[in-house]
């Protein structure tokens, strides 16, 4: 029998296979579970839209590999929209590894979206980054990681049991912040305000952003399937002057609150401090989060005990759908926050 394998867009009808396959080569992602639920969340009730996705099938119908980019948007120079997409979502099936799979569906689904993304980005581990490089990727450095300590005895006690490697708690942290979901379903009052008066300040900073829309931040953080957001405000005269997003999880023998996304008035360092004060107060070890140099939480972090965590940190790496970067594209280029790439 031939074993030529055919290559076609993804469907619909092709998600529990997908889930299987993404299971077996990766594990569970971020909620432990490869869910139906959280596979739409991602790929199908995105703001900045579907996910284009290619799978290559082999003769008797199994899925040999399947490759999605998931589709971003940054706000670039003046406001001006920067369409982009991600590399995620990517397994090839061991029967049919070193076959090009993975290189194939890359430089398919780049020809792809070629006509509607500038950007091409990803946060790739050091397994794979070689093969990202090799295949026209830049690396761009460490996007670093700051903790702030809340329990020190704790902490001290789940990094020696980390270093020794021994099993991690089975059970969620407790945390007492409200969540997120139910949150936005309460039609928070200020928050269009808020975020209308950032984003006009913002138009001023020329590195690219994600727009933060009450749209966007209620799919990213009050409708994510099993990841358990929680929120964090605070107010000053009676209005809505900062707004928080963070999870709690185990990270390995450790309670971590992530802190993915802290949003404030411009220039007010106040209630950025008070938001990751109260983030640290959550009620696990410690808080882990990325503030981008320059924000009222960057520049209030250090105060409230927030130190560059050695060792840690994501690798972000790009291109375009069409070649290399130019030279001038650096890491400086960009503001992340943390919930940017935390689960993707």
């Amino acid at each position: 029998m031939s074993s030529k394998l055919t290559y076609r867009q993804l469907d619909e009808t092709d998600t529990p296979a997908v889930l299987e396959l993404l299971t077996a080569s990766l594990a569970g992602g971020p909620t432990g579970t490869r869910s139906a639920d959280f596979f739409t969340w991602k790929h199908r009730r995105n703001p900045f839209g579907d996910s284009p996705g290619l799978v290559a099938v082999a003769p008797d119908g199994r899925l040999a590999g399947v490759r999605l980019f998931l589709r971003w948007r940054f706000r670039g120079a003046d406001g001006r929209p920067v369409a982009a997409v991600r590399p995620v979502d990517t397994a090839t099936h061991p029967d049919f590894q070193g076959r090009g799979i993975f290189r194939r569906l890359t430089t398919d689904l780049l020809e792809q979206v070629a006509g509607d993304a500038e950007l091409v980005f990803n946060t790739p581990n050091g397994n794979s980054l070689p093969g990202y490089l090799r295949m026209g990727w830049r690396e761009l450095g460490q996007v670093p990681i700051s903790i702030r300590v809340a329990r020190p005895t704790a902490f001290a006690r789940g990094a020696r049991a980390a270093l020794a490697r021994r099993a991690s708690a089975p059970r969620p942290p407790a945390c007492h912040l409200p969540t997120a979901e139910r949150w936005f379903a309460d039609k928070p009052a200020g928050l269009d305000g808020l975020l209308a008066e950032r984003a006009e300040a913002d138009l001023a900073d020329p590195r690219l952003a994600t727009p933060r829309t009450a749209e966007y931040l209620a799919w990213r953080y009050g409708e994510a399937p099993g990841l358990d957001y929680r929120v964090l405000t605070c107010e000053r005269g009676g209005e809505l002057a900062g707004v928080a997003f963070g999870r709690p999880r185990r990270r390995g023998p450790l309670a971590e609150f992530t802190l993915a996304e802290v949003i404030v008035r411009p220039g007010d360092r106040g209630s950025a401090a008070r938001l990751l004060r109260a983030a640290a107060a959550s009620g696990c070890d410690h808080a882990a989060t990325h503030l981008a140099p320059g924000t009222e939480a960057a520049q209030a972090a250090l105060r409230r005990g927030y130190l560059t965590a050695p060792r840690t940190g994501m690798t972000l790496a790009a291109r375009t759908p069409t070649g290399p970067l130019p030279a001038e594209h650096t890491l400086a280029a960009w503001r992340f926050g943390l919930g940017d790439l935390e689960v993707f």
